[in-house]
């Protein structure tokens, strides 16, 4: 077996073990929140197999971070406790290459995240609010609540229905490119047909300088741009949004926050996976840690170093939402900084 192949089993093995692990609290602690309302509308073991099946992949994408962290931190633990690391340095393999060798494993990881959060969890994320809805007991559905949100540049306030291909009490309001107020459209109802809503009965108040008309017509399209899928994760009120779907907002999508809420969340998308080089890259000084002088101290920093990495990725997500700071350099600035901070120690350590 050859170097390269031995360490990225090594790391691989340990950081698919970290993972299950993860997911498998994360797994019971979600559970117990919903269990009890699972079996009270009498949906049983297989209900609860299928509400943990559809929370998978958000899990798995939510733990791979921390996962690499603690395998990459076992597997270099474990080459430095048997003394490999002295043996490969004493052959002229130096720990930089150790890194690299052990990278492809971080790296597939980050490439399963990616494709998790770019493909498979939106769907299963929708999937389960569907059947979440589906499964509610008649003596439980209460009347929708009317949301507000906006569609290009159009805020609209609107009571769907609960299957989300009808809404009712539809006031579109239509603003100019200054955000001045310019129309206001009133309709009985919106329903969703081939593609486009159409408005029911709806009514015109058109504002120009001094002046109000109005206006009626029997039905009319109204956009294209709004899904049924959009109205039902409105309804849901979740938190998480695909890359996807902060795309169609800033293209003149159904939004209900800051454009650079979505900005932010669109480089999220790609910048995620990078956080699984990174933790990599903060746990591969272990690999030189002297455990007869000592060397727990250094795994300690790692693991440290690792969530302190995620304090800060947060913290400049968040800066980036609220349009503190450039998209870009929150989504990027927490990578880029411990990536060069997990470098700068393995250069001084092995220098």
């Amino acid at each position: 077996m050859s170097l390269g192949l031995y360490l990225f089993r090594l790391a691989f093995g340990r950081i698919l073990a970290a993972l299950a692990v993860l997911v498998g609290i994360l797994q019971i602690l979600d559970l117990l929140d919903v269990t009890t309302e699972i079996l009270d509308r009498e949906l049983g073991a297989q209900g609860v197999a299928y509400y943990a099946l559809l929370r998978l992949p958000r899990l798995v994408e939510q733990a791979a971070p921390l996962a690499v962290l603690a395998g990459s931190l076992f597997a270099f633990a474990k080459l430095a406790g048997e003394s490999a690391v002295t043996a490969m340095r004493s052959t002229g393999i130096s720990a930089y290459r150790i890194t690299l060798l052990a990278l492809p494993a971080a790296a597939l990881v980050a490439a399963a995240q990616l494709v998790i959060g770019m493909a498979v969890a939106p769907r299963t994320d929708a999937a389960l609010t569907r059947w979440w809805q589906a499964t509610t007991p008649r003596e439980e559905v209460k009347p929708q609540d009317v949301i507000t949100f906006r569609v290009g540049d159009d805020i609209v306030s609107a009571r769907p229905s609960a299957d989300a291909q009808r809404m009712s009490e539809v006031v579109i309001y239509r603003r100019d490119g200054a955000g001045r107020l310019v129309q206001r459209t009133a309709a009985d109802a919106a329903v969703y047909d081939q593609g486009a809503w159409r408005l029911i009965a709806p009514r015109f108040e058109a504002i120009s300088e001094g002046e109000v008309q109005t206006g009626a017509a029997e039905s009319m399209t109204w956009t294209r741009s709004l899904r049924p899928a959009d109205v039902r994760a409105l309804q849901s009120g979740g938190s998480t949004i695909s890359a996807a779907e902060a795309r169609r907002a800033l293209h003149g999508g159904v939004s209900v926050r800051p454009k650079t809420y979505y900005d932010t969340q669109l480089h999220r998308a790609w910048a995620a996976p990078a956080a699984c080089l990174v933790m990599l890259l903060l746990a591969a000084p272990a690999a030189l840690a002297n455990f007869r002088g000592g060397g727990t101290t250094l795994m300690v920093q790692c693991l440290a170093a690792g969530l302190l990495f995620l304090v800060f990725d947060g913290a400049f997500t968040a800066l980036g939402e609220s349009g503190a700071a450039p998209a870009m350099l929150a989504a990027w600035g927490a990578p880029v900084i411990f990536g060069a901070l997990g470098v700068t120690a393995l250069l001084y350590l092995e220098g």
